[in-house]
């Protein structure tokens, strides 16, 4: 996966011969202008294809900050760095694993699953990719994480039975762009169930929207894990990695909280139709939608749906929790964007989150219409009710 340059440049990168380019380009690139200057003296000194890896990496480093504190000390690609467990994530799957043994991370990229696995015991990172594996190797040596090393092959090649346990992250984009489909990943459906039948003890990371097949539904405890308010990931934990074996689970990690916040339970609970809209109205996060467990949570809280099959829920107590987002209600109303307009004027409402569920309006379609100019903020959900359509004028707590 050579994105600006070929292996041995990549090699050169991750070579102290790099260090010095690379700290000179991270002085400049907060100014444009010298950023501008110091990259045409780089193109002179080392060529383009270095030139722009050096530059690339600069700027991979600062986005990186979000999933990695160390960033400013590891190695990136764009896809890398966009298909990488963060190491919040990254550190949550690793409790599940045994504290002993060595564990296998089979596509380790540049090594977000890997580097939190190693901080639990000794790990092989393999990827069949030759950048892919140059980086993460490098990445575990800046991090001075010396129970871990990386290996060239392929999946179908690897002596799973010998490890603890092990974990894979199949390429979701193969052919060059995503997919859901397990049969088009690589390695693709059959490996990773031969991977399986070898060693039961594994993990395997996925899109959020993934179609896994039923016995594994049946097999394996099915997690989605959100954080940063996203759902980030699926994963099919089977063996003694599995808590609840034949039961989904949604995970959302917080910001400075010390613990995960999970529900577990079936798909499809029914939840009650409320009779009128309460004090409060709760959206569900998207770990919780992507894993259709708001039922179980809805039903958790003592809180109802607003809508049949819109997850906007209702209630009158303050619930507190990371698996919810929780506006206080103003009023509610039909949606009519004349009278909405004169009355949101009215109370001098300048700034406007609009979030919608079910309807076809876009919120920048009715931001532009509102055209509003106060000085005030507040919220306002948008979602059917019968044939009309409800607005929920609020503040998110």
């Amino acid at each position: 996966m050579t994105e600006l340059g070929n292996i041995d440049d990549y090699r050169w990168l991750v070579s102290s011969d790099a260090v010095s380019w690379l700290e000179k380009a991270a002085q400049t690139e907060d100014d444009p202008d010298s950023l501008l200057r110091t990259t045409v003296a780089l193109r002179r000194d080392l060529g383009k294809a270095r030139t722009n890896l050096v530059i690339a990496l600069v700027q991979l480093r600062r986005r990186g900050k979000v999933k990695f504190s160390q960033a400013d000390r590891m190695f990136f690609t764009r896809q890398l760095l966009e298909q990488a467990t963060d190491e919040q994530i990254g550190a949550y799957k690793a409790a599940r694993y045994p504290d002993q043994g060595e564990f296998a991370d089979i596509c380790c990229g540049i090594g977000g699953d890997l580097i939190s696995l190693a901080r639990r015991s000794v790990t092989r990172g393999i990827d069949c990719d030759e950048v892919a594996a140059l980086l993460a190797a490098a990445n575990c040596d800046s991090l001075e994480l010396k129970s871990t090393s990386v290996h060239v092959d392929e999946a179908s090649q690897i002596p799973i039975a010998d490890f603890a346990a092990w974990h894979v992250d199949p390429d979701r984009r193969p052919e060059g762009y995503r997919t859901t489909r397990l049969t088009s990943h690589q390695p693709d459906l059959t490996i990773i169930e031969q991977l399986l039948a070898a060693n039961r003890q594994g993990a395997i990371k996925l899109a959020p929207a993934a179609n896994v097949p039923e016995h594994w539904r049946n097999n394996a405890e099915l997690e989605w894990i959100g954080n940063r308010g996203e759902c980030r990931q699926l994963v099919a934990w089977f063996g003694d990695l599995a808590k609840s074996p034949g039961q989904r689970t949604a995970t959302v990690l917080s910001n400075g909280a010390l613990e995960a916040c999970s529900i577990r339970g079936e798909a499809h609970v029914e939840i009650p139709l409320a009779k009128q809209v309460g004090r409060f109205v709760f959206e569900p996060h998207s770990a919780v939608l992507a894993a259709d467990l708001t039922g179980v949570l809805a039903n958790a809280y003592g809180l109802q749906t607003i809508a049949p099959g819109i997850p906007y829920l209702t209630g009158d107590e303050a619930v507190d929790s990371p698996m919810l987002a929780r506006f206080e209600v103003s009023e509610t109303m039909p949606f009519n964007i004349r009278k909405l307009r004169t009355h949101l004027r009215q109370l001098d409402i300048g700034h406007m989150e609009i979030k919608k569920r079910g309807v076809r309006l876009s919120p920048e379609h009715v931001l532009a219409e509102l055209s509003l100019s106060g000085e005030g903020s507040a919220t306002l959900l948008l979602m059917p009710m019968g044939k009309k359509m409800l607005a929920i004028l609020c503040q998110r707590v």
